[in-house]
């Protein structure tokens, strides 16, 4: 009920503020949550739109997937080696602060217009907390754990199945929560490169097509949608606490 509370209130200062500061000459009043609410009962009477949120979850998809393959790996080898997270900590550090929109003019120019440079953008937006957690959480490893694995005569892979992967398993579900919000924000503006097809280019249609009703109605669909992801993956991190 308090979080219930919380939305309403937030709907409630959006009327305010355009109540507050929208211009007297109507276009504030396509902004407004009651405009928006019925452009949004509207567009999701649309085949196509949910044609475009399938094309955006895909991406999402096949970004995460990208990232866990390089994160996971490498977190494995950087937080079980110390001098090699000695070598590559700053050079990790310095890639992780350089926005992964900036690298948008070179993704295209080298990898041409299409999905393959926002599946480059997206998996390097989402390495970075999975690498980092995943690395954090071998460093966290109860030693007592490797210990026993060693007097059971354990082979190297045995350990890694057996012990390392379920000791890291929550760092990693971690990584991959904060992962998702990432790769939700950079979506929206990496699907403007040209494509035809996502819910970045369909805010983009709605602009050209001066539907502001509609633009603002989906900026509100893509929250609910990042909610949603968000909640999916919490609800994958308590499932795997409950079982452990």
């Amino acid at each position: 009920m308090l979080g219930l509370g919380g939305l309403l209130g937030l709907f409630a200062l959006w009327w305010l503020l355009i109540r507050l500061f929208g211009a007297d000459d109507g276009l504030a009043a396509l902004f407004s949550p009651q405009a928006t609410f019925v452009s949004l009962v509207e567009l999701l009477g649309r085949a196509d739109l949910y044609e475009h949120i399938g094309v955006s979850l895909g991406r999402v998809l096949i970004g995460l997937a990208l990232a866990l393959l390089v994160g996971v790996p490498l977190g494995l080898l950087v937080g079980s080696w110390r001098e090699l997270e000695w070598a590559t900590t700053p050079a990790f550090q310095f890639l992780r602060m350089i926005s992964p929109l900036s690298w948008m003019p070179i993704a295209v120019m080298l990898m041409g217009v299409g999905d393959r440079p926002i599946h480059f953008l997206l998996a390097f937006a989402a390495v970075w907390p999975i690498l980092l957690n995943t690395a954090a959480g071998v460093k966290q490893l109860d030693a007592r754990w490797l210990q026993l694995a060693r007097s059971l005569s354990a082979t190297p892979w045995e350990t890694l199945l057996r012990v390392v992967v379920p000791g890291v398993l929550g760092q990693v579900l971690t990584g991959v929560r904060l992962a998702i919000g990432i790769l939700w924000i950079v979506l929206v503006p990496c699907e403007m490169l040209g494509v035809s097809a996502g819910l970045g280019y369909y805010i983009l249609d709605t602009r050209d097509r001066l539907a502001y009703s509609e633009l603002m109605a989906m900026v509100l669909l893509i929250g609910v949608l990042g909610f949603c992801l968000d909640a999916a993956a919490r609800w994958l991190y308590g499932r795997w606490s409950h079982v452990r």
